[in-house]
Order: C-alpha cells, then sequence, then structure tokens
C-alpha cells in the first residue's frame, strides 16, 4: 500500500473521533437549548462545524472510495466477500445517507429560525445521521473488517 494511501487512510480513520464528538456535541446543544426554550439563531457555530467536519470527511472518504483503497472493487463478485461488500457498498451507502440528512437539517434548522422549529429540526437530523454512522463505521470488533481505532 502506498504513502498516500495510508496517509489519508489514517486522516479519514482520525477525523472520525472529531465528527463524532461533534456531532455529539451539537445533538446535547439542541436538546438543551430546546428545554430551555431558547429561540434558535439562525446560525448555530457547533452545528456547522459539525457539518463542516462530516463534509470534509466526505472528501477524505471519496478519495479512498474512488482512487486510493484497496478494498474497493467496482468488478467481480463483491457480495460474496463481505469485507470487499461493506467497503464498496454499505460503508459508502450509510455514510452518504447520513450526511446527506445532516447537511438536510442544517438547512432547514437556518428557515426555521423564526418558528423556533430550528432545535429540534437540528436534534432530529443529526441524531439520525449519527446513528447510521454509528452503524456505518469499520468498528474494531467487527470481524473481517480490519477496522482500528484510530
Amino acid at each position: 500500500m502506498g504513502v498516500l494511501y495510508t496517509a489519508v487512510q489514517h486522516a479519514h480513520s482520525g477525523l472520525r473521533w472529531v465528527v463524532l464528538i461533534l456531532l455529539i456535541a451539537a445533538i446535547g446543544r439542541a436538546l438543551s437549548r430546546r428545554k430551555g426554550g431558547t429561540v434558535y439563531p439562525g446560525k448555530d457555530k457547533l452545528a456547522l462545524f459539525g457539518l463542516i467536519s462530516v463534509h470534509i470527511q466526505l472528501l477524505l472518504g471519496l478519495a479512498l472510495y474512488l482512487w486510493l483503497s484497496p478494498y474497493v472493487r467496482f468488478e467481480g463478485d463483491i457480495m460474496g466477500d463481505p469485507q470487499l461488500r461493506f467497503y464498496t457498498v454499505e460503508h459508502f451507502a450509510g455514510m452518504i445517507i447520513a450526511i446527506i440528512l445532516i447537511t438536510i437539517g442544517y438547512s432547514r434548522a437556518k428557515r426555521q429560525a423564526e418558528l423556533n422549529k430550528g432545535w429540534k429540526t437540528i436534534a432530529l437530523f443529526y441524531s439520525i445521521g449519527l446513528l447510521i454512522i454509528l452503524l456505518s463505521i469499520p468498528w474494531p470488533w467487527r470481524e473481517g473488517l480490519m477496522g482500528g481505532w484510530f
């Protein structure tokens, strides 16, 4: 494996922790502010940083998916090999869906600032996105995926 693959893969794997922390913090803030009756300002920096981090993660993941990863193949019987299927289909599809949901949640919340529904929208969409992300990560305990902590 090349140096570029290793560098991008480690960056992608390490950034996962930043993404998870920012999403959990944004969800926590949205839930506490909603309970406290605080009006959504239309621009929440923590939610924005969560959005930015998932998009950076997407760019790193696309570089791995399209050009660098030896675990992604577009020919042959990938569905018969659990590891190839996970990286080529399941991980990619799950993460794309999660990022789309988080993006929709942030943009909807900005438009709902006057209605005070923004915090609820952030909490809902970010939570669903986070759940999908957690299910799509190749955790070390998932057999045969060779996932690491970093």
